[in-house]
């Protein structure tokens, strides 16, 4: 890998564990959360030259659709596994910084490959990993027993830790996350570290390396951009916009307002993270519609407020529709303000300390810098 992932102390993990062995005969490359990628899998049965070409290319490889429920070649509705890209699980790896005689527990096994690659620098008898879904845990376990493999491979939830073997000195989360577990910190030694990819509830997300302190906090800075699919436990189910409507025809009862921030200066990755940094309960869609057009929709999770906006390319100005007792284009618009008037810090600027009760804080640079709040 020339990204510079790769480095040196666990080059021989690398070069020892297979990721061929750690992914089935049918694999989508490059699909994420909310990728179109391949509508066709690629087969290694009918096409072996390009299965393995794609297996040793730095990409992520789905490997369920669905939790399970989709068979065939064909891709199903949504992503629930995968073999994450090795540009990822290098700089993640490296971020915990595992030394000789850890106590590691990784937090979603997913095809094994992780778990594997733990062994191989600490040993297996240091190692226990944790997958919620049985059918995944159970070819992990069977890949890792066959490369030669056997740390304590759990089938539980994750997000409850696995308290018999801890405290651990290293935590490596798989999954995305919106709350970092109280149980997962408590089960980390003083000193001990945390690395997981961290998701806001307005979108963007990055891997957060968090160092657990005496008093139960802990607290860190973000490493990097990632986009993970979330953990079983944290998934958001959402209301259909016709709830919000009333039943009515949009706009319903909208209140028209203008806006100069287009709604594509607030749609990437980073401006979303940001954004999301900032408010709380928020999420947005957008609906894409003719001619480069699409409303950008945004709503509460309490099913009390929406907004409208609506994106024409070239356009100086665009129109909004909002509702309810919080505005919440107002709260998007602010919260991108700020983010420009510090000079529009990238993810790495960022960090995120959690209190023991529980209460998570964002800061930019360092902790005695909080993010603020808008809403």
């Amino acid at each position: 890998m020339d990204s510079g992932a790769l480095t040196s102390d666990w080059l021989p993990a690398y070069q020892a564990v297979l990721r061929e062995s750690f992914v089935p005969d049918v694999i989508w490359p490059g699909v994420g959360p909310a990728d179109g990628g391949p509508v066709a899998g690629i087969d290694r049965r009918t096409d072996p030259e390009g299965w393995f070409r794609t297996v040793y290319s730095d990409t992520s490889l789905t490997t369920q659709w669905d939790d399970g429920t989709h068979t065939g070649t064909y891709r199903g509705n949504i992503p629930t596994c995968s073999n994450s890209q090795p540009t990822m699980v290098f700089s993640m790896l490296a971020a915990l910084d595992v030394q000789p005689g850890c106590k590691v527990l990784e937090v979603g096994t997913g095809t094994g490959w992780n778990a594997a690659l733990l062994s191989e620098r600490v040993g297996c008898d240091h190692v226990t990993t944790i997958e919620f879904d049985p059918e995944n845990a159970a070819t992990a376990r069977a890949r890792l027993d066959a490369a030669g493999y056997h740390p304590v491979a759990i089938v539980g939830d994750g997000s409850q830790g696995w308290p018999g073997r801890a405290p651990y000195d290293r935590v490596l989360i798989t999954a995305s996350l919106r709350e970092i577990p109280a149980d997962i910190i408590r089960q980390t030694r003083p000193g001990g570290i945390i690395v997981s990819p961290y998701a806001t509830e307005y979108g963007g997300e990055a891997v957060v390396r968090l160092t657990v302190q005496e008093d139960g906090s802990a607290s860190g800075p973000f490493v990097g951009s990632s986009a993970f699919m979330r953990l079983r436990q944290q998934r958001a189910y959402r209301t259909h916009v016709k709830t919000y409507l009333g039943g009515k025809p949009w706009p319903a009862d909208g209140r028209r307002t203008t806006t100069s921030l287009s709604p594509e200066d607030a749609a990437d990755w980073l401006p979303m993270f940001v954004i999301g940094l900032q408010t709380q309960g928020m999420f947005p869609y957008p609906e894409k519609l003719e001619g480069g057009r699409y409303t950008l929709w945004l709503r509460d999770t309490q099913v009390t407020s929406w907004a409208s906006i609506d994106f024409v390319p070239g356009a100086e100005e665009f129109e909004v529709h909002h509702s309810g007792p919080r505005e919440l284009w107002s709260e998007v618009t602010a919260a991108h303000a700020w983010w420009d008037d510090q000079g529009r810090p990238e993810f790495e600027r960022f960090g995120l300390t959690v209190r023991p009760d529980g209460t998570t804080l964002a800061w930019l640079d360092s902790p005695e810098h909080p993010v603020p709040a808008v809403g």
